[in-house]
């Protein structure tokens, strides 16, 4: 372990409590003092003699009372901090980011808008570009193309977000040319290649590519916003703006365009459910979110070529492509690299689409792969590190093409360690964002001394989906970037402890496969990507798989979250997962169940009501997020007493099963 980490976090004994204590009664007394020095003429409005009176004491009474119940009832809440707990995506909190947090909590700043969040808000942008900077995007604040990030409450709405912009980038030159009729005005609308709008069909406008349709409105935009006659620009801005999705509905929309058919979604058969509540929420309809099959929980490329000539031949806009960068149940990585290739070679056939990658588990392990200079470590240095497995080839082409991606979701409430809610959505060129402003920019962007990128989006309510926000979890993300860079020799001395305990686990896992051989078969069904990893478990000579999954079951009774009964009964916490044949994919359904000594056969999409453990895979779920699961300091390696624990748990379950 790296003596680097023995500050970050306040540990599973309060390890660190006299420094957290000593940082937030500075700052408490520190935020005292600027309230006092604001305008010190002010008489006080509460008196000094307030506390003696009986309404007083009696409102701190009850107050205190309260306090009590909640801290009381709060200990049953489960334990994230310790290494016991290898269950869900969440551990301990960086201490950085959770003194920021409650610093800043109590000036309340609202980041929808500057005039609420003068600090804060600044704070975010500048975080959404230490995000943008990592994952290897043009962070220089200069540049025409630079990125943009900005925090939301999880990975969800980052997800919304993410297809809003692909809906409004994707028809906006549908909309521009319908304006260009609708006015008469004959805007700049020549593309690179010479072609005009206005000699464009339908299908063709619809499946331009986004950097295609980024320099179309960036002439528009200049156009308008140095047009003499402002009404005449606001006029125009209004028809543009009449002639969008937005503004008529998707049902009138597709109406004035019948040569282009229902536009969809791809996504990994395993994405998570967040894309179905997307496509529902703007209207597109779920029933249009194509499920591309994968090989090995991760995202099959021949599938998708498959999937995008269909959608070609039928005339249906294809509005994105998603990788997942750490699926849910295994942390593995859908191959970014080939969607972005795809991307390129479907754009020459005429079919453009954007790339975003859903990486809110596995984004901050990006700062493996990064050096401090902001270059890209190769892989053969990640040897010198200590690291057996990780990366694969693959995994590694997979990070090393994150920056050809339109966007990307990142969690920092996960793998970054700060404190819920805090997402982040990231694209690659801010440009993208201006196509969903409320408003048109070019019309409301006053010259109030920032520099553009920062006038831009210092009424940041318009361009997301949020209106009211926390500048305080921007606090603590920007402090927390701040105090650890996100390259491979700061921040990311945490992500490597994790991915080598789960590397470490791994070659346990098969080493507790030996010793279970004549009780049960354990197998990994997929090698881990990442610092998530699954088990299998099916008692010896079992053919059903309904009787697997409810052995294990029995198993998870023993490392779930018992409201009912004190955590300190609880060895370890893990988690579950079941995996349905339609996200397997026959093929390897049947390697898994035959690798278990299961009958394929016994698994079945519509089980009979007394088989309703066979519609899929039960598996325990470990997420191995906590730092300091190899503790060397203590020579207590926590792996190797969970998976002691757990053979005690098979062989009991086994002998029960068996009496």
């Amino acid at each position: 372990m790296s003596a680097e980490l023995y500050p970050c976090f306040l540990g599973a004994s309060g390890e660190n409590n006299e420094l957290l204590e000593r940082l937030l009664l500075e700052f408490l007394r520190d935020h005292v003092y600027w309230r006092r020095n604001f305008h010190p003429e002010d008489p006080p409005p509460i008196p000094t003699f307030a506390d003696q009176s009986p309404e007083y004491q009696a409102f701190v009474a009850r107050m205190r009372s309260e306090l009590n119940q909640l801290c009381a009832s709060l200990k049953r809440s489960v334990p994230f901090y310790s290494p016991r707990y290898i269950g869900h995506m969440v551990s301990d909190l960086l201490l950085p980011g959770l003194i920021a947090q409650i610093v800043t909590m109590p000036y309340n700043p609202n980041n929808i808008v500057e005039d609420a969040a003068p600090v804060t808000l600044d704070l975010e942008l500048s975080a959404g570009l230490q995000l943008a900077a990592m994952l290897g995007y043009n962070a220089d604040e200069s540049s025409p193309a630079c990125a943009f990030g900005h925090l939301t409450s999880g990975g969800t709405v980052a997800n919304y977000e993410a297809l809003r912009m692909l809906l409004a980038a994707r028809f906006y030159p549908l909309a521009l040319r319908s304006a260009a009729e609708r006015s008469g005005h004959e805007f700049d609308t020549t593309l690179a290649d010479g072609r005009r709008l206005t000699e464009l069909d339908d299908w063709s406008l619809a499946n331009l590519t986004l950097d295609e349709i980024i320099a179309l409105s960036g002439r528009v935009h200049a156009e308008l916003a140095t047009m003499t006659d402002r009404g005449r620009a606001s006029h125009l801005a209004a028809d543009i703006q009449a002639e969008r999705p937005e503004t008529l509905g998707l049902v009138e929309f597709f109406a004035r365009h019948p040569d282009i058919g229902r536009p969809c979604v791809m996504v990994p058969v395993t994405a998570h459910y967040s894309w179905a509540k997307a496509m529902k929420l703007l209207g597109l309809g779920d029933a249009n979110l194509i499920e591309v099959p994968e090989q090995r929980m991760r995202m099959d490329a021949d599938a998708l070529e498959e999937s995008l000539a269909r959608a070609e031949k039928r005339r249906r806009p294809v509005l994105g492509v998603v990788g997942v960068l750490g699926t849910t149940e295994f942390g593995t990585m859908d191959p970014v690299n080939a969607i972005v290739e795809a991307r390129e070679r479907w754009a020459a056939k005429g079919l453009g689409f954007g790339v975003h990658v859903d990486a809110a588990w596995g984004g901050y392990l990006m700062s493996l792969f990064r050096k401090p200079d902001g270059t890209l470590r190769r892989r053969e240095e990640f040897a010198d590190d200590g690291f057996r497995y990780f990366p694969s080839r693959e995994v590694h082409d997979i990070f090393a093409s994150l920056h050809r991606a339109d966007s990307i979701t990142v969690d920092p409430h996960k793998l970054g360690y700060i404190p819920y809610g805090a997402g982040a959505f990231v694209c690659r060129d801010h440009r993208l964002m201006l196509l969903t402003a409320q408003e048109a920019p070019y019309l409301f962007e006053p010259d109030d001394g920032h520099p553009h990128f920062r006038r831009t989006f210092h009424a940041l309510g318009r361009f997301i989906l949020e209106g009211s926000k926390s500048g305080a979890a921007a606090a603590a993300v920007y402090v927390t970037h701040r105090v650890l860079p996100l390259d491979h020799e700061h921040f990311g001395h945490i992500p490597r402890a994790t991915v080598q305990a789960t590397e470490y686990f791994f070659d346990r896992a098969a080493e507790l496969s030996e010793r279970l051989s004549g009780v049960a078969t354990l197998t990994v069904p997929f090698e881990p990507d990442s610092n998530l990893i699954c088990l299998a478990v099916n008692p010896r000579g079992n053919r059903s798989l309904a009787r697997m999954n409810a052995f294990g079951r029995r198993l998870y009774e023993e490392l779930r979250v018992d409201t009912a009964r004190p955590l300190q009964v609880r060895e370890f916490f893990g988690s579950s997962t079941r995996v349905s044949l339609r996200a397997l994919g026959q093929e390897q359904a049947e390697r898994v169940l035959n690798e278990l000594g299961v009958d394929p056969a016994t698994l079945r999409e519509d089980p009979e009501d007394n088989e309703v453990e066979a519609d899929g895979i039960f598996l325990l779920r470990h997420t191995l997020m906590n730092p300091w699961l190899i503790d060397e300091t203590n020579h207590i390696n926590y792996i190797d007493r969970y998976c002691e624990y757990l053979e005690t748990l098979v062989r009991e379950a086994a002998a029960a099963l068996a009496a």
